[in-house]
């Protein structure tokens, strides 16, 4: 009993504040070596003694450190407790780390489950097209979901030739033109119309601008432009608006006098 009387009442021991805070000794050992939280006071013999300012700081430290902080910069992250305002900065900072952090694994469960979905979906282990949806679902592509859709030989174009700005930029590319293709379907403008074969012949330059050129590529593209398996409103679009440029690209290859789609096919 003798060696707990040396410490002042208000003070604990730093095997208590050990215990009450769920951390080891050698922790606050730690934390005071490095500067991050010393003892406001020590008793006679030279033994570490902490006030209940301390346990707010290192509630502090420990909070930022669950959060991903270095211990460096948890150094810089620190407030001041000398005063009301003081506390109550330390806590909104807290509370914002925390919110960041709610938002970052928030999303990080939405890929999951997603990335899950996409894998049930698909018929075969394919650990490059997980990577792929991965990449997508970080880049918050919301188009993710069709690289099932694509084979192999489609998917390494588009690694070698579509970053994220660029790939992006022609997605939006796309939507605007088959936005305007669906508003000539929907006012029923003939498919033979200078309108609509102006937007056929756009379409096209659209395909040869993701193709490269490489004719190789439209059978994957067509297969995958199918969207049996896409339940949802933008695949329920593409597919009126594929029947009805479709058949203006018949026409606009006719007055061309070519069939590219057959001509890759009998290849």
């Amino acid at each position: 009993m003798e060696k707990y009387k040396s410490v002042p009442q208000g003070y604990m021991t730093v095997g208590e504040v050990a215990k009450k805070m769920g951390i080891t000794v050698r922790t606050l050992q730690y934390y005071d070596k490095e500067g991050l939280l010393s003892p406001s006071a020590k008793t006679e013999g030279g033994r570490r003694l902490y006030n209940d300012r301390d346990l707010v700081v290192l509630h502090q430290i420990l909070s930022l450190k669950s959060l991903g902080f270095s211990l460096d910069n948890i150094k810089e992250a620190l407030v001041s407790l000398d005063t009301p305002g003081g506390v109550a900065d330390a806590l909104a900072k807290q509370a914002g780390s925390i919110r960041e952090k709610i938002k970052q694994l928030s999303a990080s469960l939405t890929a999951i489950e997603q990335l899950r979905a996409e894998v049930l979906q698909m018929q075969t282990v394919d650990f490059s097209k997980y990577a792929d949806i991965i990449i997508n679902l970080q880049m918050e592509n919301e188009f993710y979901y069709l690289i099932k859709h694509f084979d192999e030989y489609t998917l390494n174009h588009i690694r070698n030739h579509f970053d994220k700005e660029s790939g992006m930029a022609f997605m939006d590319k796309f939507q605007c033109l088959t936005d305007k293709i669906l508003e000539l379907q929907g006012s029923g403008i003939p498919v033979e119309s200078e309108e609509c074969q102006k937007l056929a012949s756009a379409y096209w330059e659209m395909v040869m601008e993701f193709t490269g050129g490489d004719m190789s590529l439209i059978p994957g593209l067509i297969e995958a432009g199918k969207f049996e398996d896409i339940k949802n409103d933008w695949g329920e679009k593409q597919k009126v608006v594929n029947a009805y440029i479709g058949q203006a690209l018949d026409i606009y290859f006719g007055k061309l006098g070519t069939v590219p789609f057959g001509e890759v096919q009998d290849k």
